[in-house]
């Protein structure tokens, strides 16, 4: 209908079967689902329950054994490798609970670094590096390296990071699990925050009830399956 604007993800009948020696291990069971662009998601379940699987499913690192991801209604699932790296490039962020910066870099060099990678023009990219990290509240920060930033600054560095090339999704597994409570929650307003600012998609794993309480949209996995919408 006219208005109604298409969401952003689909996952339909999703399954992932991974083989370990003799097992066969079940990591998702026929999920099907639908994530609105400009949302807030979370993916909440217990470890094991197929958190991680389905977004790496989502966002091209791992292919279905059956099933289809469907992102801006274009089919990843039937995309080669150089196809998914590209995608990866222009329109994913990813955001971890390890953060994976580059330790020899400064925090303002890291959340350039992706801009490089596309061959961004030396200048442009030092300067929206600068105005994101102002905006994830790194201002004067920029030439601290991540083993002089508390948990909470790198978390923030790996916000300014997923955001910086204006993707239209950006995937957090357990962003918050290496956080004391309290600076959980700040990460979580900012990525909100920054939600509002860019419209950017942001979808979330955890295992934490106040995070999850938290988002606008909350799906539920239990042993791979899908039990609430």
């Amino acid at each position: 209908m006219p208005g109604i604007p298409k969401p952003l993800v689909q996952v339909i009948d999703a399954r992932k079967t991974y083989v370990l020696g003799n097992r066969r291990v079940e990591a998702l069971r026929g999920v099907t689902l639908e994530m609105p662009g400009g949302g807030f998601v979370v993916l909440q379940g217990p470890s094991g329950s197929g958190k991680t699987t389905l977004l790496n499913l989502v966002g091209g690192i791992d292919h279905p054994t059956s099933g289809k991801i469907l992102v801006e209604g274009r089919d990843i699932t039937a995309w080669s490798d150089d196809d998914l790296t590209r995608f990866r490039a222009k329109k994913l962020g990813f955001i971890f609970q390890n953060f994976n910066l580059i330790p020899v870099l400064s925090a303002l060099e890291n959340i350039e670094y992706p801009l490089l990678l596309q061959h961004f023009p030396r200048a442009e990219a030092k300067a929206r590096a600068l105005d994101m990290a102002d905006a994830v509240g790194l201002a004067g920060m920029g030439d601290q390296r991540p083993g002089e930033l508390s948990g909470g600054q790198c978390q923030r560095v790996a916000i300014g990071r997923a955001l910086v090339t204006g993707p239209a999704l950006v995937i957090a597994d357990e962003p918050t699990a290496n956080l004391d409570a309290a600076t959980g929650r700040a990460i979580i307003d900012l990525m909100h925050q920054m939600r509002d600012r860019t419209g950017t998609t942001f979808v979330i794993s955890t295992h934490d009830p106040a995070i999850a309480a938290m988002a606008e949209m909350r799906l539920t996995l239990r042993d791979g399956t899908l039990v609430n919408s």
